[in-house]
C-alpha cells in the first residue's frame, strides 16, 4: 500500500474476487512508510510515551488506508464498507504487543451475507478495559488469520512484497527456488529463524486454528505458495525446505561462573523479567575446576539490556561477560530433519569444508541452526542452499 494508485492496484483484485462470487474480507496494512512515521512522531512528542496512547496514534494508519481501499471499491461500482479494529477483535497483554483474544464476527457475516465487502484495518483490535490496542509489527497478517478463522473462512491470503515463501532469499542466492507448498511447521521455523515472508504468530495461529494460508505477490498475478498441514505424498519433496539467515544475533559468553544448581536460571531470570529473548544456549562445565561457561544469543538491539540486566542481578558472580554483535545465524529447515540425521551431519560437514567455524548450535525436530561469524554468513547460506539441492537449474542445466 504505497499510495492511491497501489490502492486502486489493490481494489481491482478484490473486485475480480467479489464479482467471482466470493465473499470477501480484506485486512489492510498502513501505506508504505506510515507506521514508521508515526512511530517518530510519539518519540517527538515524549521519549517515555503512554504505550495507550502510543496505540491510538499508530492505529491510525491501517484505518486510513481501510477508509481509502473501501472509497476505491465503492468507485468501482464495488459495494463495501470500512469497519474499525476494535469493533471485531478483542485483544489482551501489553499494549504495543498485544496478543488476539477473540474476534467478533456477527457484524462481519451480516455484511458479507448482503455481498458487502468488508475491509478492516489490521494489526488492532479493542483491550479489555475498551482502548485501541495494537499486535506489534506484522501484525497486520495475525488480525488477517485470526479473522478468518473467526468466521470460519475457506481461506486466508496474505498479499506481500514477494511472490511466494523461496528456498532461501533471493537476494543471496539467486537460484533459490520458489515453493509451491510448506508446512506450517516449516513456516512456522522459517520465520521464527529470520524468513521475512510472514509474521511468525501470524504463522502459529493458522497452524492452531487449521487455516489454510496462501502467500502471494501484491504487485504481479503469479501462482504464490500454499502453506498446508502436510505434503502427503509429495515424494519428490526435498528433505529441507529452505535455509534462513538472521543478522539479528548478538552472542554473549559469561565464564568462570559456579558450576552448580540454578546458575543458569539466575542469569535466566533477569533476562526473562526484562522481556529479553535468549535463543541458543550452550552451558559448558570444566567439573575439576568447579567452574563453567555459558553462551547464549539474543536480538542485537537487546545486548546492552541483557548484559545491564546481568550485572544488576549479581548472577554472574566473580566471571566476566564477552559479548560479540558480529554474528549470524543460519538455518536448515525442513520435516525431512526428524528422521534423518544425516542432515546435520551434512551441514556442519559441508560448512567446515569451506573454514565457517560454529559458534554455537541449537535444533529442534525439524530444525537445526549454526551460529557463524557475520562476514561468512552468506557464504553459509550458498554453500548449504547447494549442498542441499536446492538450487534451480540454469536453462542450460535442463
Amino acid at each position: 500500500m504505497a499510495g492511491i494508485e497501489r490502492i486502486r492496484s489493490v481494489a481491482s483484485r478484490v473486485k475480480r474476487e467479489a464479482e467471482a462470487g466470493n465473499e470477501v474480507l480484506v485486512v489492510v496494512s498502513a501505506m508504505a512508510g506510515e507506521t514508521d512515521r508515526l512511530v517518530q512522531l510519539c518519540r517527538e512528542a515524549a521519549a517515555l510515551h503512554d504505550r495507550q496512547e502510543y496505540d491510538v496514534v499508530v492505529a491510525s494508519g491501517e484505518q486510513v488506508t481501510a477508509g481509502l481501499l473501501a472509497m476505491t471499491l465503492q468507485n468501482m461500482g464495488v459495494k463495501a464498507r470500512s469497519f474499525m479494529g476494535w469493533q471485531l477483535l478483542r485483544a489482551t497483554g501489553v499494549h504495543g504487543n498485544a496478543r488476539v483474544e477473540a474476534v467478533e464476527g456477527a457484524l462481519l457475516g451480516e455484511a458479507l451475507s448482503g455481498g458487502t465487502v468488508a475491509v478492516i484495518p489490521g494489526f488492532q483490535g479493542v483491550s479489555e478495559d475498551g482502548r485501541v490496542a495494537t499486535l506489534g509489527r506484522g501484525g497486520s497478517d495475525t488480525s488477517a488469520v485470526a479473522i478468518a478463522a473467526g468466521i470460519k473462512a475457506d481461506r486466508c491470503d496474505i498479499y506481500t512484497d514477494v511472490d511466494g515463501v523461496y528456498t532461501t532469499d533471493p537476494r543471496i542466492v539467486p537460484r533459490a527456488r520458489k515453493l509451491t507448498k510448506i508446512t506450517f511447521e516449516e513456516m512456522l521455523e522459517l520465520a521464527g529463524v529470520g524468513a521475512k515472508v510472514l509474521n511468525v504468530r501470524s504463522v502459529g495461529l493458522a497452524m492452531r486454528e487449521k487455516m489454510p494460508l496462501r502467500v502471494l505477490s501484491a504487485f504481479e498475478d503469479l501462482p504464490g505458495t500454499k502453506i498446508v498441514p502436510d505434503l502427503g505424498d509429495d515424494m519428490e519433496r526435498n528433505a529441507i525446505a529452505g535455509i534462513a539467515a538472521d543478522r539479528n544475533e548478538a552472542r554473549i559468553t559469561l565464564t568462570g561462573i559456579a558450576d552448580a544448581p540454578g546458575t543458569v536460571a539466575a542469569v535466566m531470570g533477569p533476562l526473562a523479567k526484562a522481556g529479553i529473548q535468549v535463543d541458543m544456549i550452550v552451558h559448558a562445565a570444566t567439573p575439576d575446576a568447579g567452574a563453567s561457561d555459558l553462551t547464549f544469543t539474543v536480538p542485537r538491539a537487546s545486548l546492552s539490556q541483557a548484559v545491564r540486566a546481568i550485572e544488576s542481578s549479581g548472577a554472574k558472580g566473580d566471571g566476566a561477560i564477552l559479548t560479540d554483535a558480529a554474528v549470524a545465524k543460519v538455518s536448515i529447515v525442513g520435516v525431512g530433519i526428524r528422521s534423518n540425521p544425516e542432515l546435520a551431519a551434512t551441514m556442519f560437514a559441508t560448512l567446515a569444508e569451506r573454514g565457517i567455524n560454529l559458534l554455537a548450535v541449537s535444533a529442534s525436530e525439524i530444525k537445526v541452526s549454526v551460529l557463524v561469524a557475520e562476514e561468512q554468513m552468506e557464504l553459509a547460506v550458498r554453500v548449504l542452499h547447494t549442498a542441499f539441492g536446492l538450487d534451480a537449474p540454469r536453462e542450460n542445466d535442463v
